[in-house]
C-alpha cells in the first residue's frame, strides 16, 4: 500500500512538472470570434488582451507576417501602421525603400516586442478615418494582429462608435521563453493566418517543428485547426527571409487541398456515390496521363528554349582569339550561366557603350584607381574595372537589394576584363568629408549628418549579416569604401573581399591568408586568423570614431588615442565631460553637438572595440542603438537650430 502511495505521489509529481514546463512555453491560441469580441472582461490576463509576458526577456525584437493591400502595400504605408522601421524593414524584405508589394504579398514587419503589464505587445499609432469601425480596423486594415478589446482598453473607451482622432494599437507579439530558448528559438513571429493555412505547412515555410508551433500556441495534433485573420505564433532559430515569404505557383493539375474534416460516425455510403468515386477515379487517371504528357512536353521545350538563349547570349562576349583559349573563355563560360540569373535586375553592356560614356575613359573622367564616372542614357554611373573573382562578386550583387549598399546596375566583359557599372554617389567617399585639415575650406557635416551616416552603414551591414542567405562578412568596411549620394547618405561599397559566414551564429572561421587596411583589422583577425561577423562590428567602431573625430584609423588605433574615450569611464561633473569630449570631438563642429549624445555615441564604439571578439555587440543591436540615438540628434537640432 505504501509503495502504491509512492508511485502514485511520483506520477503526479512528474505530471506537475511536465504540465508547468507546457504552460511555462504555450500562448493560447484566439480565435477569430474572440478577437472581435468587445465585451469588457475583467479577467486582466485574458488572452484576448495579448499574449502573456511570460518569456526570458521582457522586450526583444520579433517579426509579423502582414499581407499588404492598398493602401497599406508600400514599404513606408506598412512600417507607419504597423511601428516598424522602414529601412529595416526594406532591407528584411530585399526591396527598396519605396517599393511597393503586390497585392495579399506576405510581407516581413520587424518589431520591437515589450511587456505592457501582464501582456507583450508593440505600440502602434492608428489615425481614424471615415467609416473605421472595431471591425474594420481589427480584421480588415490589422487584420487579426491586434483583438477589439485590447484597442478598447489600451485607450480606455467606453462608447461602441469611434470618433475622430489617434488610436494606439497593441499589435499581437511575444518573445521566447527559457524554454524555447533552451532549444535554440530566437523569436516568435507573428504570423497572420490566410485561408487555406495549415500549421505543418506555415511551419515548414519557415523552417521550424511543427510541434514546437503546436505547442507554443497551445495546440496539439488533435486540436489543431486554426482559422483566418487570427494570429499564429511561428518559433523560429533566425530571423524570416524574404524568399520564405513568396508562395510557389501550384503545379499543373494541382489545387489546394481542403481543410481536413471529422467523418461523422453515423454517414454510410450510397449506392451513387460510390459509382461516383469510380467516375472519378478514371477521370484522375486520363486528367494525370494529360498532364504528364504536357509536363514532359514543357520540359522538352524549356532545355530547346534555354539552348538558344545560350547561343543568343553568347554574341554579347566579343570573339577575340588572343583570350578565347585562355582566361576569357572559362570567363565567358561564367558569364553565360551568370546572365541567366541576372538578366532581370543587371544590364549587360558592350565594351563601345563604356567608351562612349567614358570618352573612351578620358583622364577628364577618372575618379580614383580603376574608376571612372561615365554618363549614360542622361544619368551618371561609375564604371569600375573590377579585379578578382568577379563571378563571387556578381553573385552577391543577385542576393542584395539594399538603400544602404551600392547597386550594381549593369556589367561588361571585355578582352578577359570585367567591367561593373553602379549607381552614382555624387558626393563621393565618406573620407573626403571627415578628415579635418588645417585651413580646409569644405562644408562640415554637420552632427546629426554624422550619425545619420552611422546609422546608414550600420544598417548596411546588418543587412549583410542578417538578412542575405547565406549572411556575408563585409571584411573591409574603411571610410574609403563608403559613399555618400547627394542627400549625404551612406552606401556601402567593394564586395570585393565579401565572404560566406554560412553557419551557426557565432561560429568563426579560421583563415591564414590575412588581408585588409591598416587600422580597421580586429585583433583575433590579425594574431589568429579567426573571421565572424565581429570583424565587421570592429571595423565599423574604427569607422565611427573617424565619423566624430574627424582623425584616420590609423592614428585613432595608436594607444594614446584609445585612452581618451577609456577616460570617459569615470563619473565627472558635466563641464569635466564636456572637456573631455572637447579632446575627442572634430574640431570642425566648433563644439555644435549635444554633450550627453555624444558620450553615448563614444560608448557605443567602445563595445564596438572590445578586444575579445564574442563581448562585441550584433550589428542588430547597433542600429537599435544609433536609431534612437539618431532621433535623439534630430530632436536636440531642432530644439537648437543648429545651422
Amino acid at each position: 500500500m505504501e509503495m502504491n502511495f509512492l508511485s502514485l505521489s511520483l506520477v503526479i509529481a512528474l505530471s506537475i512538472l511536465h504540465f508547468s514546463s507546457f504552460a511555462h512555453t504555450q500562448q493560447p491560441y484566439i480565435s477569430r470570434r474572440t478577437i472581435m469580441n468587445c465585451s469588457k472582461t475583467n479577467d486582466s490576463s485574458s488572452p484576448r488582451l495579448g499574449y502573456t509576458c511570460n518569456g526570458l526577456n521582457r522586450t526583444c525584437r520579433t517579426y509579423l507576417i502582414y499581407r499588404s493591400n492598398p493602401p497599406y502595400d508600400t514599404v513606408r504605408s506598412i512600417a507607419k501602421l504597423l511601428a516598424s522601421d522602414p529601412s529595416q524593414l526594406s532591407a528584411i524584405n530585399s526591396v527598396g525603400p519605396n517599393a511597393t508589394f503586390p497585392t495579399n504579398n506576405m510581407v516581413i514587419v520587424p518589431v520591437n516586442c515589450s511587456c505592457s503589464g501582464p501582456h507583450y505587445q508593440a505600440n502602434a499609432t492608428y489615425s481614424i478615418r471615415r467609416g473605421d469601425n472595431y471591425y474594420v480596423i481589427v480584421n480588415d486594415i490589422y487584420q487579426g494582429l491586434t483583438t477589439c478589446r485590447a484597442i478598447k482598453d489600451q485607450n480606455d473607451i467606453q462608447t461602441v462608435d469611434l470618433y475622430s482622432g489617434d488610436l494606439t494599437i497593441p499589435i499581437r507579439c511575444a518573445c521566447p521563453t527559457k524554454n524555447q530558448t533552451d532549444l535554440g528559438i530566437k523569436y516568435l513571429l507573428s504570423y497572420v493566418v490566410a485561408e487555406g493555412n495549415y500549421v505543418g505547412t506555415i511551419s515548414g515555410r519557415f523552417g521550424t517543428n511543427t510541434a514546437w508551433t503546436l505547442e507554443a500556441n497551445g495546440l496539439s495534433e488533435q486540436v489543431s485547426t486554426i482559422y483566418p485573420f487570427t494570429t499564429l505564433l511561428v518559433p523560429v532559430r533566425s530571423p524570416p527571409l524574404s524568399n520564405q515569404t513568396i508562395v510557389p505557383p501550384p503545379s499543373p493539375g494541382q489545387h489546394t487541398p481542403p481543410p481536413p474534416q471529422s467523418p461523422s460516425p453515423t454517414a454510410l455510403p450510397s449506392t451513387s456515390s460510390l459509382r461516383n468515386k469510380w467516375v472519378f477515379a478514371i477521370a484522375g487517371l486520363l486528367i494525370g496521363a494529360a498532364c504528364t504528357l504536357a509536363i514532359g512536353s514543357g520540359i522538352i521545350f524549356c532545355l530547346s528554349f534555354r539552348r538558344k538563349i545560350v547561343q543568343h547570349a553568347a554574341t554579347i562576349v566579343p570573339d577575340d582569339p588572343k583570350t578565347r583559349i585562355v582566361k576569357g573563355e572559362e570567363e565567358s563560360q561564367g558569364l553565360m550561366q551568370t546572365i541567366h540569373g541576372i538578366a532581370q535586375s543587371i544590364k549587360v553592356y558592350s565594351f563601345e557603350e563604356l567608351q562612349l560614356a567614358t570618352n573612351d575613359f578620358s583622364p577628364s573622367c577618372w575618379i580614383k584607381g580603376s574608376v571612372h564616372r561615365g554618363e549614360i542614357d542622361g544619368c551618371f554611373v561609375a564604371i569600375k574595372k573590377v579585379n578578382g573573382d568577379a563571378i563571387k562578386e556578381i553573385n552577391l550583387f543577385k542576393k542584395i537589394n539594399h538603400f544602404n549598399i551600392v547597386r550594381l546596375s549593369g556589367i561588361c566583359f571585355n578582352n578577359g576584363d570585367w567591367y561593373f557599372v553602379y549607381d552614382f554617389a555624387s558626393h563621393g567617399p565618406l573620407s573626403d568629408w571627415i578628415y579635418s585639415t588645417e585651413g580646409d575650406s569644405k562644408t562640415v557635416l554637420s552632427w546629426t549628418q554624422r550619425v545619420q551616416i552611422a546609422v546608414d552603414v550600420a544598417t548596411g551591414l546588418n543587412y549583410l549579416h542578417g538578412f542575405t542567405s547565406p549572411p556575408h562578412i563585409h571584411k573591409n568596411i574603411t571610410s574609403g569604401n563608403i559613399l555618400l549620394d547627394c542627400d549625404f547618405r551612406a552606401k556601402i561599397t567593394n564586395l570585393g573581399m565579401a565572404r560566406s559566414a554560412e553557419g551557426n551564429e557565432g561560429r568563426f572561421d579560421l583563415t591564414s591568408h590575412i588581408i585588409g587596411t591598416k587600422g580597421y583589422m580586429a585583433p583575433e583577425y590579425l594574431e589568429n586568423g579567426l573571421v565572424s561577423t565581429a570583424l565587421d562590428v570592429y571595423a565599423f567602431g574604427v569607422l565611427a570614431m573617424e565619423i566624430i573625430t574627424g582623425k584616420e584609423a590609423e592614428s585613432l588605433t595608436k594607444e594614446e588615442s584609445l585612452n581618451l574615450y577609456e577616460a570617459l569611464d569615470e563619473v565627472v561633473p558635466e563641464d569635466t565631460m564636456t572637456k573631455r569630449l572637447a579632446g575627442l570631438i572634430d574640431p570642425s563642429l566648433g563644439g555644435r553637438y549635444p554633450s550627453n549624445l555624444a558620450a553615448f555615441m563614444i560608448g557605443i564604439i567602445r563595445c564596438c572595440l572590445k578586444k575579445n571578439a564574442v563581448d562585441r555587440p550584433d550589428m542588430d543591436e547597433i542600429v537599435q542603438y544609433l536609431s534612437g540615438l539618431l532621433a535623439s540628434s534630430i530632436s536636440w537640432e531642432s530644439s537648437s537650430n543648429v545651422i
